[in-house]
């Protein structure tokens, strides 16, 4: 067969081409020079990580300072064994002295108002972001070491009400009642009462957030709880968690980080995307006895102070690592000398914090 010789159709479209392919790259150009600086940068084959920089998974608060609360049970205990000359122990203290950690409102006593907004003034003065934790909720954990809580829903409401108010004109971040709703999918409420507990815990997170700056993070449990993530995350659901900036794993607790991270994608994932927050607090040496009782959770000994507190996680999902739990501070009265729950106990603190052989 005879080749067939180019026709005029082809060569009448050869410039054309030409010029809409140089009109192309110019565009991919623009769009290059415009990409923000902090977006992703995707590694070609000839690319090295020295001629092009990695990006770095960040999550809502990457970067922004967290808050060192001067006043503590772990800084009076500091002062106290400088003066008895505990050079040792000092040094062991101050590895939980020195770090930001939450700050617990778990009472109506009087002055609870004016000490939030002391906290959070002086916060915004040093330029950083303080953790408080609110811990009030009616019937509070059950009947369990650390019983109590406001007298009612209306005290409760009045409560959660006044400090938000003291927060206003403020940026703080709030995690919203540790175990409530855990508990309540647990089923240590009856109906009305659960009904009840998941309405406070959706006004609370709407009253809070009505301060401009103010994160609330609803309790999510830890990932050994409630094990069914569809069940979590329809009770977070019924307690405001759309409305509210994401929730919190591991509060009190000592499971892995790596842990809580594939628990909470998993409530993510239900959750519409979901960001959340996770207690590092004391889970440098992991979990204790799983089906232990009390020996799992109350005091555990041999655990570790973990990750230190920061906005820098390196997932997306997790806005922080937070000490919550305050190092040092009881889980309950349950054996070995321990005090109530939340009260200073620097034999732990020093368990926790020690060096490790």
């Amino acid at each position: 067969m005879a080749r067939r010789h180019p026709g005029p159709g082809p060569l009448r479209w050869a410039l054309p081409a030409a010029g809409l392919a140089l009109l192309l790259v110019l565009a991919a150009i623009l769009v290059l020079s415009r990409r923000d600086a902090d977006s992703p940068v995707v590694l070609g084959p000839a690319a090295t990580r020295s001629s092009v920089p990695a990006a770095r998974p960040a999550g809502r608060l990457d970067g922004q300072p967290l808050y060192v609360d001067p006043n503590g049970a772990a800084m009076n205990q500091v002062a106290a064994w400088r003066s008895a000359g505990r050079t040792a122990e000092v040094a062991a203290i101050r590895r939980i002295a020195d770090q930001p950690t939450a700050t617990w409102f778990a009472d109506a006593a009087p002055g609870y108002e004016q000490r939030a907004r002391s906290l959070v003034a002086a916060a915004t003065a040093a330029g950083r972001l303080p953790v408080l934790t609110l811990y009030n909720i009616p019937e509070r954990d059950c009947s369990g070491q650390s019983a109590g809580g406001a007298a009612g829903a209306d005290a409760y409401r009045a409560w959660v009400r006044a400090i938000a108010g003291a927060l206003h004109g403020h940026r703080a971040l709030i995690v919203l009642e540790p175990d409530a709703v855990p508990q309540a999918v647990q089923g240590c409420l009856d109906t009305e009462a659960t009904h009840e507990r998941y309405d406070l815990l959706a006004e609370a997170v709407d009253a809070l957030r009505a301060a401009p700056g103010v994160l609330v993070y609803l309790d999510a449990g830890n990932p050994t709880w409630i094990t069914e993530p569809s069940r979590m995350t329809a009770a977070l659901r019924r307690a405001g968690i759309t409305r509210a900036a994401g929730f919190a794993l591991n509060v009190a607790n000592f499971e892995t980080t790596a842990d809580n991270i594939a628990y909470g994608r998993k409530l993510s994932a239900l959750l519409d995307g979901a960001h959340f927050v996770v207690d590092t607090s004391r889970n440098g040496n992991g979990p204790a006895q799983r089906g232990g009782g009390d020996r799992h959770w109350c005091n555990p000994p041999g655990r570790a102070l973990g990750e230190t507190p920061t906005t820098r996680t390196g997932v997306p999902l997790a806005d922080a690592y937070l000490w919550i739990k305050r190092p040092g501070e009881s889980d309950g009265a349950c054996g070995g000398g321990a005090p109530p729950a939340g009260e200073w106990w620097p034999e732990y603190a020093l368990d926790l914090a020690g060096p490790r052989s």
